[in-house]
């Protein structure tokens, strides 16, 4: 009988042993985390940071009471949706992209001082006055405009003016889509229109006074070409060019009828076929 007793009583203590084995074993063995490339890490022990950064690579830790908390250095694209305000009173539906890199040095301020949810606490707050404050300067128009990159730079400096001080870099600032009021579409589309027709009829009477101009310029050199002509045609002139011509008629072998007052020839072919 006592040795039926002694059996689990055996067990339970092997069990205890092996339990106490283990959680020893979680305790002193160390565990591993691991960080990327274009990302640091910054240990945190008992809710404390550690001064050293942490590069890409394995780190070791004590996974009971030491973690890593991991801050991207790379860029990352954070998108956002907003509705901008404009000159006129309009809301513009609006999804943003916001180019941003951390500063490696700066991981462990940023931790202690923002929070891991520096994305929600710090950059889109920062974002969302910058963005209200420069578009509230411009017409919606303007958004769909080329304005689009003095908005986008105007906002992109605001920004670094508060967040480059705290660590971040703001790489750029880019509205990717803008979602003008329907009615607002109808008029810019109808006065592109009406530039496009003012464009079309300002070319159409460039051309045709380039046409005038061209018309003018070539009456009035055949105007001078024969005025030249009718100053040289002299009555010298012309019983000279008679001379000649009848010292050619001479010359030809064909038989010809000529009428002549000494001064024009009038020639009449004696050969019909010819």
């Amino acid at each position: 009988m006592n040795k039926s007793h002694e059996i689990p009583n055996m067990k339970n203590k092997t069990i205890f042993q092996l339990s106490v084995l283990a959680l020893i074993a979680f305790v002193v063995i160390p565990a591993c985390a691991v960080v990327r490339p274009g990302e640091v890490g910054v240990k945190q022990r008992l809710g404390k940071l550690d001064n050293k950064i942490q590069q890409p690579g394995l780190v070791t830790l004590n996974p009971l009471f030491t973690k890593v908390i991991i801050i991207p250095t790379r860029t990352v694209n954070l998108e956002v949706k907003l509705n901008l305000p404009s000159k006129e009173g309009l809301n513009v539906s609006s999804e943003i992209s916001i180019l941003y890199n951390i500063q490696e040095d700066a991981a462990r301020s940023i931790i202690q001082e923002v929070g891991s949810e520096y994305e929600d606490v710090l950059i889109l707050s920062v974002f969302r006055s910058a963005a209200s404050d420069v578009c509230a300067q411009f017409f919606a128009k303007d958004m769909h405009s080329g304005n689009r990159g003095v908005i986008e730079q105007q906002i992109k400096d605001r920004m670094e003016s508060i967040l480059s001080q705290r660590g971040f870099n703001i790489e750029a600032v880019l509205m990717k889509s803008i979602n003008l009021p329907p009615g607002l579409y109808m008029a810019i589309e109808e006065k592109l229109r009406a530039e496009q027709d003012a464009l079309r009829m300002e070319f159409i009477l460039q051309t045709e006074s380039q046409e005038a101009e061209r018309k003018k310029i070539e009456a009035i050199g055949t105007r001078d070409a024969q005025r030249i002509i009718s100053e040289g045609l002299n009555p010298f002139i012309i019983q000279w060019r008679s001379l000649e011509v009848f010292s050619k008629l001479s010359s030809s072998p064909n038989a010809k009828i000529i009428i002549t007052d000494g001064n024009a020839p009038i020639l009449l072919n004696a050969d019909p076929q010819k």
